[in-house]
């Protein structure tokens, strides 16, 4: 049964609408809901409340989403719990956590702004005051964090994550443009790189170390570092051209990528040599798992072959042909109007530059007659049965060496795991890393503690895509974050009638793929 009741407060009656019912026999209220004053009343029935007259949006999914796995990991109470206790109103695991938060879903902005424009500030408890949520007051916090004790963090935070791994395999993995630094967009930048051991499922980083690239240590080297402080036996994975720098005969496990220019006998093997991978984890990707010669020895090789990649690569090249074919042609037509005043070993230099770009050289050929500058002429043409050699043997194509005998998938599985890091990093780093304003230069300490903020960030995000990939959505971290950066919050502002202005809080409309995916990381506990 409903009711209005009133209550007098203050010289003012306030008035619910009250739902009675019994409750062990005896008649009970058993909700109720607050209508306002009479006057609050009347405007809503005048309609004079019916329209808002103002509206903020802020960003909620991907933030939720990012806030709720850091708090399933228990990042920022593991981090207070190696530091020590802290009597700080904010605690450095918090301003850690904010921070993977913030650089997580909006890398490109101030964390005063950000915190502003998302829904964070809402449902992060306990409440934290704006003023707080500073980049300097970052910095500030973590000021005298020593090397020691960011390896320890990074060390604790690993270890939650590993309680939450189905594979313990691990991987060694190099990543040279990490980042590059800078203190404005003009001053000279600090390219550096990262060395660091991530699980083969997921790719998801448990131990690191950032070197700047002059003067740094080996990646051999660094791997049995990272593996001491993995606690665990790594395995290589390199790119082309790193196998010469390693010796793949020191007992330790390795997965790399070969030049396929030095094997043409395996790239001229038949299409119908390759066999499927799995359909379900590799689309269209077909495989060849042989022998071959590699650093003097026989060795297990893998020649793959990925149909996305072919695609992309033909465009790519078509794309790099055009152009270079329209250079040709304009250097051709101002050879040919006999006024050149260039030497001919120039005119050589600049065909070499306009055909130099990647697989163009193979196919186009160049002919240039004359011996004086106005007597110089240019023709070309393209050889199709080149081109049609290199789509059939090239294109698509990657060979990769290991001493494993892991099933196809998880080799190539181990091996993409570096393609995952660097997209990632990417996408938190931008093309560089400003310092923070006010400007600040970019100490060593400072590229440490941001260092791990970016590799807590990857981890994280890393094991959101790992939970989504279980849930049966094969997405990017990129493309996870984006379609939960598309469920915001809209906060409608109506106007006063007497009273502060009242706000209603509405998240927008999912479709079925972001359904599932504010299912799966629990996104109704931070809904308004």
């Amino acid at each position: 049964m409903a009711s209005v009741i009133g209550k007098r407060v203050g010289g003012r009656t306030y008035y619910y609408l009250a739902h009675t019912g019994r409750v062990n026999g005896k008649p009970r209220i058993t909700s109720q809901r607050y209508l306002g004053t009479a006057e609050d009343i009347a405007a809503a029935l005048d309609g004079a409340a019916g329209s808002p007259d103002g509206t903020r949006h802020l960003a909620f999914g991907d933030v939720a989403a990012v806030w709720s796995t850091l708090e399933r990991l228990q990042v920022r109470a593991t981090i207070d719990e190696v530091l020590g206790s802290r009597t700080a109103k904010v605690s450095v695991g918090t301003y850690f956590a904010l921070s993977v938060l913030h650089r997580a879903t909006a890398p490109g902005t101030e964390l005063a702004q950000w915190w502003a424009d998302s829904a964070a500030s809402r449902f992060v408890r306990p409440r934290i005051a704006a003023a707080a949520v500073r980049d300097e007051e970052f910095w500030r916090a973590t000021r005298r964090l020593t090397r020691a004790q960011l390896e320890r963090i990074e060390a604790a935070v690993s270890a939650r994550v590993r309680d939450h791994l189905d594979d313990p395999t691990l991987l060694a993995v190099d990543v040279p443009n990490f980042a590059t630094y800078a203190e404005s967009e003009t001053a000279v930048a600090a390219p550096a790189g990262l060395s660091t051991v991530v699980t083969r499922d997921g790719a998801i980083p448990l131990a690191s170390t950032v070197y700047r690239r002059e003067g740094a240590v080996p990646f051999g080297v660094a791997a049995e570092q990272l593996a001491a402080r993995a606690a665990g036996p790594v395995t290589l994975v390199f790119e082309t051209g790193q196998h010469a720098q390693l010796d793949l005969d020191d007992g330790r496990h390795f997965v790399g990528a070969l030049p396929l220019g030095d094997y043409p006998e395996l790239l001229a093997r038949p299409a119908s040599a390759r066999r499927p991978v799995d359909p379900d984890r590799f689309a269209g990707v077909t495989a060849l798992d042989t022998q071959a010669v590699v650093s003097g020895a026989s060795r297990r090789v893998v020649l793959t072959h990925s149909a996305k990649l072919h695609a992309a690569q033909a465009r790519g090249f078509a794309q790099a042909l055009t152009s270079a074919t329209r250079q040709l042609d304009g250097l051709a037509l101002a050879l040919e109007a006999g006024t050149n005043r260039r030497p001919r070993e120039q005119v050589m230099t600049e065909i070499a530059r306009i055909t130099r770009v990647r697989w163009v050289d193979r196919v186009v050929s160049t002919r240039l007659t004359g011996v004086r500058p106005a007597e110089l002429r240019l023709s070309w043409r393209v050889d199709e049965n080149a081109r049609a050699r290199l789509d059939e043997e090239f294109f698509g194509k990657q060979l990769l060496v290991t001493d494993h005998d892991w099933p196809v998938a998880d080799v190539i599985t181990a091996y993409r795991a570096r393609y995952h890091l660097d997209s990632t990093f990417r996408q938190l780093n931008g093309p560089f890393v400003a310092a923070s304003a006010p400007r600040r230069y970019w100490t060593e300490h400072r590229i440490a503690v941001h260092s791990l903020v970016s590799v807590l960030a990857t981890a994280v995000t890393h094991v959101m895509r790992q939970d989504a990939d279980r849930a049966g959505l094969d997405l990017s971290v990129r493309e996870l974050l984006d379609l939960l950066s598309r469920i915001g919050e809209t906060v409608l502002r109506y106007p006063s009638t007497g009273g502060r202005p009242r706000t209603r809080r509405l998240l927008t409309c999912r479709d079925p793929v972001q359904q599932k995916l504010f299912d799966l990381f629990g996104l109704d506990a931070y809904a308004p």
